[in-house]
C-alpha cells in the first residue's frame, strides 16, 4: 500500500476510536454499525454489552443484486434491508455508528441512513 493509503485509514481508524467513545450499543437502542470496501457495504446491529450481534444486511445478500446498481442505490438497498431485519426482531430504536467513515449530505453512508429510517428505523 502506498503511504497515503496508510494516511487516510489511520485518519479513519482515529476517527473511529473517537466515536466509539462515546456511542455503546445496548438492549433497548443497539448500535447500527456501517462497514464499506471497496466493492461491497456490510451493516450490523449489535448489543455492546451482550456481545451479540442481532441483526445484519450487506451488498452480498441474496434481496440485493448489485451487479449494475450503482454505489448509492445498493446503500439504499441494504439500508432498506437491515429496517426490514430489525422490525422482524422488534428492534425500532438504534445508535449510528458510522465506524469513522465521513458522512457527506450526499454521501453513501447519508443514503444508507437514510433509507433505513425510511424503513422504520429511528435513530
Amino acid at each position: 500500500m502506498s503511504n497515503k493509503m496508510n494516511e487516510r485509514r489511520a485518519a479513519r481508524l482515529r476517527r473511529q476510536k473517537r466515536v466509539r467513545g462515546h456511542i455503546r450499543g445496548n438492549a433497548e437502542r443497539p448500535r447500527l454499525c456501517v462497514f464499506r470496501s471497496n466493492k461491497h457495504m456490510y451493516v450490523q446491529v449489535i448489543d455492546d454489552r451482550a456481545g451479540a450481534t442481532l441483526a445484519s444486511a450487506s451488498s452480498l445478500a441474496k434481496e440485493i443484486v448489485s451487479g449494475d446498481l450503482k454505489s448509492k442505490d445498493v446503500a439504499a438497498k441494504v439500508g432498506e434491508l437491515v429496517a426490514a431485519r430489525c422490525a422482524d426482531k422488534g428492534i425500532k430504536k438504534v445508535v449510528f455508528d458510522r465506524n469513522g467513515f465521513i458522512y457527506k449530505k450526499n454521501g453513501t453512508i447519508a443514503t444508507l441512513a437514510d433509507s433505513a429510517r425510511k424503513g422504520g428505523l429511528e435513530f
